[in-house]
């Protein structure tokens, strides 16, 4: 195991049993799930801030755990950035004072050239003068995401960092965290229970609930699962891939090519050629037998079923576009209407696409 973690450990009345792995290339792996799922349990234990009671935990090929072999490096010699949801900045340090303590902390001691370029990637440089409390929240990420950075870790792990913000800020800090993630290269352990932001940062998705791993892979493979459509904490829309075909500036639209055909979005800033991710929520698509014509539904897609399941009075449909998969949330009623099988030949009718996420590098 190059990166990944086999933990168990009590609190209270709470379990964690899981395992899973974070890939062995620099990504981005999202931890997601509801409150209580675990989630910042593990990434306490990975930074060595809570010993489990038994496990292990490997990173870069390290072990920095082993209950067995009595192996527990200490939280400051581990060299992992940690970004909680409150950021923890020093309310006495102005932002270049807290920037300088990471950069200080670091085992292997950035250069100067370091630290103005981490000022430059997160926009720090009009801020370095200010005190945490005269930030706002998105400013206080930023400063938070920079300190951890400057630390020069082997790995970050961000522990809801957009939780507390509301949606403007959000929008202000996702394009930093693209950014963050397309040109450090550093393996990152992303905690969310909002897949808007899973959907444009991560490459790999662990789904948690009640401590214990339900899937783990590829987003793209994970949010087209249809036993995790269900449940009590169901995720609502398939993630895929899409490339930006062209421009048609006279309707302010984009065209994409997803798995052979063309889905049309609004107009996105993206040169042709250019790889996005789309979100398609199971509930805005609609599935007919035969091509619709006069209707005003822009994304009108040929697929194939690739399974069903049925859920009391809904069904959930994978459906196949090639290599990529997305799911419509049908009435069971429909199901037996349209009698519905593997391996048939229908029409997808998009009715809402949801456009996000960074071009992987």
């Amino acid at each position: 195991m190059t990166n990944g973690v086999a933990l168990r450990c009590s609190q209270g009345a709470f379990q964690l049993d899981c395992a899973f792995g974070f890939g062995d290339t620099p990504c981005v792996t999202a931890l997601f799930g509801s409150s209580g799922a675990g989630k910042s349990t593990i990434i306490h234990a990975i930074a060595g801030l809570l010993r489990p009671q038994s496990g292990r935990i490997v990173l870069g090929g390290e072990t920095l755990f082993d209950s067995e072999r009595g192996i527990f490096v200490s939280a400051r010699d581990r060299r992992i950035g940690v970004v909680f949801q409150d950021v923890r900045l020093f309310p006495h340090l102005h932002v270049r004072g807290n920037l300088l303590y990471g950069w200080r902390r670091s085992a292997t001691r950035n250069s100067a050239a370091a630290f103005d370029a981490v000022v430059a990637l997160l926009g720090l440089a009009a801020l370095l003068e200010r005190r945490p409390q005269t930030l706002s929240g998105g400013e206080r990420s930023r400063v938070a995401l920079g300190r951890a950075l400057l630390m020069n870790p082997r790995a970050l792990l961000l522990d809801e960092p957009l939780a507390a913000l509301d949606a403007p800020r959000k929008a202000e800090i996702l394009p930093y965290l693209e950014r963050l993630v397309h040109e450090t290269k550093i393996p990152m352990l992303y905690v969310s229970h909002a897949l808007d932001e899973v959907a444009r940062l991560a490459d790999r998705m662990v789904v948690l609930d009640g401590g214990k791993v339900l899937a783990e892979g590829s987003l793209f493979d994970v949010t087209a699962r249809l036993d995790l459509f269900t449940g009590a904490h169901p995720i609502p829309g398939a993630i895929l891939e899409a490339v930006v075909a062209r421009h048609d500036s006279a309707h302010g639209l984009t065209e994409l090519a997803l798995g052979g055909e063309s889905l049309v979005v609004p107009s996105i800033a993206r040169a042709p050629g250019s790889k996005v991710r789309v979100r398609i929520d199971a509930d805005d698509v609609m599935l007919a037998l035969e091509r619709p014509v006069a209707v005003s539904a822009n994304n009108i897609l040929s697929a194939t079923i690739a399974a069903i399941r049925a859920d009391g009075a809904n069904a959930d449909v994978q459906l196949s576009l090639g290599e990529a998969r997305l799911i419509a949330r049908i009435t069971s009623r429909s199901l037996e209407r349209l009698a519905l099988r593997p391996g048939m030949a229908v029409f997808a009718l998009i009715k809402s696409v949801t456009v996000g996420g960074r071009e992987p590098g």
